[in-house]
């Protein structure tokens, strides 16, 4: 019986899973899937929870019920992995072998990466995340208070998951606040360390003015070194004041690839283009947002690359 194991159960770890259980022959292979608690975010719903046009219970479902029965479902903190002795050691002191690793745990927002982020018990008061469901919960609470003032939607440094989100999200406060008709009394800043509001030059040559027709000031080239109080510092020494930041900090991988010494400076697999296999390991896999591939880290990206890894696998 030859052992499949794979960490994380996201979009990427799932579809891996269901696709080679129907793949795979049962009496030769045994798969499992490890993550670290039950509950399945829809993650692309963060971004309108803040808004309220969805409930935060409405993003949350049993992991269970979309890894079909015949795969087995760890649940576990990942400690590390031993790659030489083809093993994952969870934090409880379980050991997992494999014959073959896969993974998928993603990326996280790290707003410890950033000096000043966390200090003064800013965070979650007047910094906020969109891209975790706590942070989602925390920002839609200040987003009632706040109706005058300057908000201010910033991104740390690339890659991060879904580049898009970020400008979609600004739009929307524009929408909301305009319905609240308190637009007039925000003043609303994009800060990015792209050349432009959009990821693609073309984009942001074409489509800029989007932002100019709603009053958004754009802050191009924008690479931040510190949060100094209420104020963003570039290392160039520019400053961005706010009354209410929105952020999307450094993503990184888990940290147990780190520990693992399967990652870059990012904690970031890096892997073959063609196979997504490790280049240090001939049997560890990484796909989805773990791996150190230039694309996008987004759900639609591990879709297309996990159908080319099953049928590859």
């Amino acid at each position: 019986m030859r052992r499949l194991l794979v960490l994380g159960a996201g979009t990427a770890g799932t579809m891996v899973v269901n696709k080679l259980r129907h793949r795979l022959s049962r009496s030769q292979w045994q798969i499992t899937v490890v993550d670290a608690t039950d509950r399945h975010f829809y993650q692309p719903g963060y971004l309108f929870v803040p808004f309220g046009t969805y409930a935060p219970a409405e993003l949350v479902r049993s992991r269970r019920h979309y890894i079909q029965d015949e795969v087995e479902l760890v649940y576990g903190e990942v400690d590390r992995v031993a790659a030489a002795d083809n093993e994952v050691l969870l934090a409880d002191g379980r050991r997992l072998p494999y014959d073959y690793l896969v993974i998928a745990t993603g990326v996280e927002p790290r707003p410890d990466q950033t000096p000043g982020m966390l200090d003064g018990g800013q965070w979650r008061r007047r910094i906020f995340d969109f891209y975790t469901y706590d942070g989602a919960v925390a920002l839609a609470e200040a987003l009632r208070g706040f109706d005058s003032g300057r908000l201010v939607v910033h991104i740390v440094d690339m890659p991060l998951k879904c580049p898009v989100a970020p400008l979609e999200f600004v739009f929307l406060a524009d929408a909301w606040l305009r319905d609240r008709c308190s637009r007039d009394r925000v003043e609303l800043v994009y800060a990015t360390p792209l050349s432009g509001a959009f990821t693609k030059p073309i984009a942001s040559a074409r489509l800029g003015s989007m932002l100019d027709d709603r009053k958004i000031a754009l802050e191009p080239d924008f690479l931040v070194e510190r949060v100094d109080g209420k104020t963003l510092v570039s290392y160039d020494e520019r400053e961005i004041p706010f009354d209410l930041l929105v952020t999307v900090p450094l993503n990184m991988g888990a940290e147990y690839v780190a520990r693992s010494g399967l990652g870059n400076e990012l904690n970031l697999v890096p892997v073959d283009k063609h196979t997504l296999l490790s280049k240090a390991y001939h049997n560890v896999f990484a796909l989805g947002d773990a791996n150190d591939l230039p694309t996008s880290k987004a759900g639609s990206v591990a879709h297309f690359s996990v159908e080319v890894f099953a049928g590859n696998f």
